[in-house]
């Protein structure tokens, strides 16, 4: 695979050449560290999530212009803000995401974001007309696998042995909303690991790698551990820093703590 990095006005690019398919994982390096993924094939691609910042909108549509990639397709999982984006463009999603992103956590993420980043924030919401079933499906020439949960959905694409995801980040902390949760959490990265997958993507942090994906499985079973040996949520706090010195996300940190000791 060959990789070439672009920096852009207000973003950057990563872009992998897996032979047929090319993978641009356009991070927007706004300010929530958002990543939206382009995957194209025989000139046609498909949209992973969409950016919500106007500037970044404006920004990969131009680079999609230049590039000249027929986008087919926006599937929306966890990121539903930004109608501005493509507009024309059909929008898929799961009944599962949809309603994550209509009266879920998405909506209620995005009612704080229009209130904390005002007219710079597309507070459009995008839901998938075309409902994708787990499973096979085909888009754009691409095969692909959808993974529904509890929230959204994951997407395999065994061709290119790569996966994207929500969240992942191999020096950042992530949400782990229990001892279950990270459990199951460890358990699905594993299972990618075991089934071949080499390319980890997902929605908050560039394309990741196999030894990325072992050391998160790491971190959320050590995440469990000091859990359990802390009698409260600054104990652990305290302890996932000294463990994890350098981790960014502290936010999401908090938000671990909070689900563990409620």
């Amino acid at each position: 695979m060959k990789t070439q990095s672009i920096e852009m006005q207000h973003g950057a690019m990563i872009v992998i050449d897996c032979g047929d398919v090319k993978v641009h994982a356009y991070q927007t390096k706004d300010l929530i560290d958002d990543e939206v993924i382009i995957l194209e094939k025989a000139g046609k691609g498909i949209v992973v999530e969409i950016p919500p910042f106007k500037e970044n909108i404006a920004e990969l549509e131009q680079y999609i212009r230049e590039k000249n990639i027929d986008i087919q397709a926006k599937l929306v999982s966890y990121h539903a803000a930004g109608s501005s984006f493509l507009p024309e463009v059909p929008s898929y999603a799961t009944e599962s995401a949809n309603s994550y992103n209509t009266n879920g956590g998405g909506a209620a993420l995005i009612r704080n974001f229009t209130k904390a980043f005002g007219d710079a924030f597309d507070s459009g919401i995008v839901l998938g007309k075309n409902i994708l079933k787990a499973g096979k499906t085909q888009i754009a020439g691409i095969d692909m696998i959808v993974r529904p949960n509890d929230e959204a959905f994951e997407i395999e694409l065994p061709e290119i042995k790569t996966v994207y995801m929500h969240m992942l980040g191999h020096d950042c902390h992530s949400i782990v909303p229990g001892a279950a949760a990270a459990e199951a959490m460890a358990a699905n990265l594993q299972d990618y690991l075991d089934r071949g997958f080499e390319t980890f993507l997902s929605a908050h942090y560039v394309p990741e790698t196999r030894k990325d994906a072992e050391t998160k499985i790491a971190y959320l079973k050590e995440t469990e551990k000091l859990a359990s040996e802390s009698k409260d949520a600054a104990e652990f706090t305290a302890k996932m820093k000294a463990e994890f010195p350098g981790y960014s996300g502290e936010n999401y940190l908090g938000m671990t703590a909070g689900a563990f000791f409620s």
